[in-house]
């Protein structure tokens, strides 16, 4: 049996990314953390909500099955 391996997220700390969730869902902030499961700590984050509108939502944690897309906003 394979033995998986960790995401590859190092590159991405504490650079600003846009994250796409499932049910429509999206958030943008700057990750401060992951583990091997994907979950992610994000830090000054805001949700946008499909009518346009802005959330601050401060520090928060993204279990990493409901991520469907990450995009840096920040050059890497």
């Amino acid at each position: 049996m394979s033995k998986a391996h960790p995401p590859e997220l190092k590159k991405f700390m504490d650079k600003k990314l846009s994250i796409k969730l499932n049910a429509g869902r999206a958030v943008t902030g700057v990750l401060r953390g992951f583990d091997p499961f994907m979950n992610l700590v994000l830090d000054e984050s805001v949700e946008e909500t499909k009518d346009g509108q802005r959330n601050n939502i401060g520090m928060v944690v993204i279990r990493g099955n409901s991520i469907i897309m990450l995009e840096s906003l920040d050059r890497i």
